[in-house]
């Protein structure tokens, strides 16, 4: 009985180890013939750890063939880490044949740097290579800037930019490249006299960028900032002076009309005041009756005195009628 079972067990280990074997006969045959040998324990392991043998195996031949040369434990723990093994060694790869010094460390930390970006490694490398262009401000759109003599100017400019490997990891990327640039730009053309001198000079803007190092801390160098496209917009400088003077001239009628509103406060104030002394000139003519009347009780006042009095008043009364009529009448012709 004991024998049997025996039996059986051997028979269930060849077995497994015979589809172990086809499974990993081919991957282990390719990398044996490539000149890169691979344990079939190593394929095992690396398949029990979940790492596709097949890619580590044809990343590592295809290294090799491009002379280089990395053990599968690089590559593993590459993969595991989350990085793209091939990417890496294609960048590599690249880098070698165009002479820029990237180590393998250098390249996975790139790698797993712009990983969940539409970046990798391999653009990175090809961009320092061949050198890239990026449109400022981007979208197909124009910087708007004004010169100094009020005159609106739309820029576009085309940037060539290389990435540096050795700050594309932690370097600011595209975006803040453009950004800067957008920036020098409008610095410049604000600080030209005349937008006819950008018109006439638009390489002066590219120099007053470049030598601002806009690439400072970024993943690329700045090779050359080209100004595309430049157009005149609109005289800000004119608008801006128009709605000052319409300001202003809000401003003064506001002004004229409260100078307006105290000059008929003070008329209507005078004409109140004007009444109050035509009202104390009736007051003090009341008294004269009463003051007559008393002088004629006291004897201070004759009757003779009175009729003469009288005859003033009516010959007053009648030189003003007089002239009130001389006035009222219109002149005759002679």
């Amino acid at each position: 009985m004991l024998q049997v079972i025996l039996v059986i067990g051997g028979v269930l280990v060849s077995l497994v180890l015979l589809l172990i074997l086809m499974k990993f006969f081919g991957i282990w045959i390719r990398a044996r013939v490539a000149n890169t040998p691979v344990s079939i324990l190593t394929l095992v392991a690396m398949w029990l750890r979940k790492v596709p043998p097949s890619l580590i195996v044809d990343t590592r031949i295809t290294a090799a063939k491009a002379g280089l040369e990395y053990n599968t434990d690089q590559l593993e723990a590459h993969y595991m880490a989350g990085g793209m093994v091939d990417h890496v060694v294609l960048a590599l790869i690249a880098a070698d044949k165009a002479g820029i010094p990237l180590t393998f460390d250098r390249a996975c930390a790139i790698d797993l740097a712009v990983k969940g970006t539409s970046k990798t490694v391999l653009e990175a490398v090809r961009t320092s290579i061949n050198p890239a262009v990026i449109d400022c401000p981007g979208g197909g759109g124009k910087i708007d800037a004004v010169a100094r003599d009020g005159i609106q100017l739309r820029a576009r400019a085309r940037v060539t930019v290389r990435s540096n490997l050795d700050r594309f990891v932690g370097g600011a990327t595209e975006e803040t490249i453009i950004a800067r640039v957008n920036e020098g730009i409008v610095t410049s053309i604000g600080s030209a006299q005349s937008h006819k001198d950008v018109l006439e000079n638009p390489d002066h803007i590219s120099k007053r960028v470049l030598e601002k190092g806009l690439d400072a801390n970024t993943a690329f160098e700045i090779l050359s900032i080209d100004i595309a496209d430049i157009d005149v917009g609109e005289n800000i400088g004119a608008t801006l002076q128009k709605s000052q003077a319409e300001a202003d001239k809000h401003v003064a009628q506001a002004k004229a009309e409260v100078r307006r509103a105290a000059a008929v406060a003070t008329e209507q104030e005078m004409s109140a005041r004007t009444q109050e002394m035509r009202a104390k000139v009736v007051e003090a003519e009341s008294q004269i009756p009463m003051a007559i009347a008393e002088a004629f009780r006291s004897g201070n006042l004759g009757v003779m005195d009175y009729m003469r009095y009288r005859n003033v008043m009516a010959d007053t009364d009648m030189r003003e009628s007089i002239a009130g009529d001389t006035e009222a009448a219109p002149d005759k012709p002679n």
